[in-house]
């Protein structure tokens, strides 16, 4: 969009983010229960906004650091997607990048924006209950990648 008058140009980008899909030894998936709008209350994977001239991977350490006091290590790219943070029209849009990673060290604690963290197994994912349509792609991107599921 440029302003007619001064020439300025608004690029509508959109926000980037680091995203983690945590599996225990045991299968099962952490997630964490969102305790700010947009979606508050519901389920959603660690992570958060990627900040300027941070690069990603550090960004998803220090969002499940923020979350989670977890200290993890990145594993396996999943993929991006792309989604809207919050559901409406003047929502911003977003470029979502997630991983897996595994716990280096730490024990999950709620933190931040994160009232509640649950381990789910495959079964027992919440699917009606997760925060952000872009969720369920990625779990289910994930689970397809699983070789016993």
């Amino acid at each position: 969009m440029e302003c007619r008058e001064c020439g300025f140009v608004a690029y509508a980008n959109p926000a980037p983010t680091a995203t983690a899909v945590i599996e225990d030894a045991e299968g099962r998936v952490l997630l964490g229960r969102r305790a700010i709008e947009p979606d508050r209350d519901l389920w959603d994977l660690p992570g958060g906004f990627v900040d300027e001239g941070e690069h990603p991977l550090d960004a998803l350490r220090r969002e499940l650091r923020e979350e989670t006091s977890l200290e993890v290590e990145p594993v396996e790219f999943l993929g991006v997607w792309m989604d809207r943070y919050g559901g409406d029209a003047p929502a911003v849009s977003t470029l979502n990048m997630y991983w897996t990673a595994r716990i280096t060290s730490g024990q999950p604690r709620a933190d931040d924006d994160v009232s509640e963290l649950r381990w789910f197994t495959p079964a027992d994912i919440p699917w009606e209950e997760l925060a952000f349509r872009v969720n369920e792609k990625v779990l289910r991107a994930w689970l397809d990648r699983r070789p016993d599921v």
